[in-house]
């Protein structure tokens, strides 16, 4: 396969763009089955930027982290993320709830 210059793969991806979607033969694509769609992973592509950064640990927790071998700062990154997202999720509950008590409030009382 011939490699495009950059010009001409953004002429190309400005082509593709442009097209509408009725245009777009997608005849040589099968319809994903529902087994297929659950067995689907979400965000297995999906690569964050890695920081180097130094930290101060305590020694057990370091110990406890290199226990199983290689792999301790990944280990470490992923505990950091799910308590993270936790965090926000918490967050997020936390502002629905006190939306809806905000909104409780504001309603007026019914008159009889």
């Amino acid at each position: 396969m011939k490699k495009l210059a950059s010009k001409q793969r953004q002429e190309q991806i400005q082509a593709i763009v442009a097209l509408p979607d009725d245009q777009i033969d997608t005849s040589d694509i099968p319809e994903l089955t529902q087994a297929q769609m659950g067995r689907a992973v979400r965000g297995q592509l999906y690569r964050p930027i890695k920081k180097p950064v130094t930290m101060r640990l305590d020694a057990d927790v370091i110990e406890w982290l290199k226990e199983e071998g290689p792999g301790y700062q990944t280990k470490a990154n992923q505990l950091l993320r799910g308590e993270m997202l936790r965090f926000f999720k918490r967050r997020k509950t936390a502002q629905r709830a006190s939306g809806t008590q905000a909104k409780a409030q504001r309603k007026p009382a019914r008159s009889r």
